[in-house]
């Protein structure tokens, strides 16, 4: 195993018919094979977790480090649970690009196919809310463009989604899980993967709570004030404005552009953040608007630290950037090999996808 951090480079090239089929009837079968064996919720905590999840898609045949497996993984297993959702009791929405948009009116169908317990609206609110704070909340550099949504018959779901950096050619990728969540905009992640970035606007970083606070406040209370030290800003001269404490390569809100939804907030009058961000038309210039305003009108400063926790999960071999979780990484491995022998699929597929654990494995042993 290289040292070091795990990256995902951006491919444009389409994964091949031949590969994406096989990998629609290995994902699935594996899939199958875990609810059987441990139920359909351990699905969801498996694919929220980042190195399962990897391993999961080097097993059915894509590379390692390609931000592809995302995509094409998410794409192949949705495809290769369609018909099987109602019996295995986990159902998958949405996906890249348009796609993605999709997930709400997905939610409700299956809702309504397969009789499910009424939980769309929580459903469809835990959809949106992980889009915006990676979105919004969370301003890295990395445009979310994949968003897949996996939930149970009890109303338990799981996040997978990616964002694309076009300028450094590098994917980052965020996992939700419902489990112990307590709410949508202090720490929620279950994982944020990839490279350490430059200086980020972090709204929902615990070291910004006091920024969180002071939002919520200028939202209810204080919207002329808002644009008027937006114009002032922006009338600065260019050095004094790269003084200012602003997340890399994102400029000072315009005024004009945000006005109708700072009046918006005014009238909603939001009670906490979860609700200020949740809003219609908050996006994320108006939370950076906020953020700035807060900080130079009131000193409260919102964090700038980046979120990613895994380098891919594994870490380097000397514990940089981050330590190798090894009980994680065996009973990963040690559940993905118990799957693959119990899936219903051509022997040869199934030796290779064995074959190609093994090598996992190896290459993380050494």
């Amino acid at each position: 195993m290289r040292t070091g951090i795990a990256n995902l480079p951006l491919h444009g090239h389409r994964c091949p018919r031949w590969l994406f089929d096989r990998m629609v009837r290995l994902s699935a079968a594996i899939v199958e094979a875990v609810v059987e064996e441990f139920g359909p919720r351990e699905v969801l905590r498996r694919m929220a977790d980042p190195f399962w999840f990897q391993a999961f898609g080097c097993v059915v045949g894509f590379d390692w480090h390609s931000s592809g497996l995302t995509t094409v993984l998410c794409g192949a297993l949705k495809q290769g649970m369609a018909d099987r959702q109602g019996d295995a009791g986990i159902f998958f929405a949405g996906g890249k690009a348009m796609t993605s948009r999709k997930t709400p009116q997905e939610i409700a169908n299956y809702t309504d196919l397969y009789g499910l317990p009424d939980h769309v609206a929580d459903l469809q609110y835990a959809s949106r809310m992980c889009a915006k704070v990676d979105s919004a909340a969370v301003q890295d550099g990395y445009q979310i463009y994949q968003h897949f949504f996996m939930f149970t018959r009890d109303g338990s779901w799981a996040v997978v989604q990616q964002g694309m950096n076009g300028q450094n050619g590098w994917a980052r990728r965020y996992h939700w899980l419902s489990d112990n969540l307590q709410n949508f905009v202090e720490e929620p992640h279950a994982a944020v993967c990839g490279s350490l970035g430059p200086k980020i606007l972090n709204m929902v970083s615990r070291e910004s709570a006091g920024a969180r606070d002071v939002s919520v406040f200028q939202a209810r209370e204080r919207p002329d004030e808002v644009v008027a030290t937006l114009k002032k800003i922006a009338a600065l001269p260019r050095e004094q404005i790269a003084m200012l404490q602003l997340p890399a390569a994102h400029p000072v809100p315009q005024a004009s552009r945000i006005e109708k939804t700072l009046r918006y907030l005014y009238d909603l009058a939001p009670e906490n953040y979860e609700q200020l961000l949740g809003a219609r038309g908050v996006g994320p210039a108006t939370v950076r608007a906020f953020a700035l305003v807060g900080e130079v009108v009131y000193g409260v400063r919102a964090s700038f630290k980046d979120p990613v926790r895994y380098s891919f999960a594994h870490g380097g071999k000397d514990g940089h950037p981050y330590p190798v979780d090894r009980k994680n990484y065996d009973r990963s491995i040690g559940m993905l090999e118990t799957a693959l022998r119990r899936v219903r699929v051509g022997e040869r597929d199934k030796m290779d996808a064995l074959g190609r654990l093994a090598a996992l494995q190896k290459g993380f042993s050494h």
